[in-house]
């Protein structure tokens, strides 16, 4: 792995993380107002889910 893969990985978050409120302002907005309510555990839980998914996806993938 290079410089140039983790850039690109990078850049490829920033447009998929920015496809929602682009698409659907009031709904991200919405969204936000709800996980704010959310216990940290909960978002905890959650944003760790998330990297051990993106972990196992990478795996296959790069594999």
């Amino acid at each position: 792995m290079n410089w140039n893969d983790l850039l690109a990985a990078l850049s490829l978050v920033l447009v998929i993380e920015g496809l929602l409120p682009f698409i659907n302002p009031k709904g991200y907005k919405n969204t936000m107002m709800q996980m704010a309510a959310f216990p940290e555990k909960s978002i905890r839980m959650i944003g760790f889910g998330s990297m051990i998914a993106g972990v196992l996806f990478l795996y296959l993938v790069r594999g």
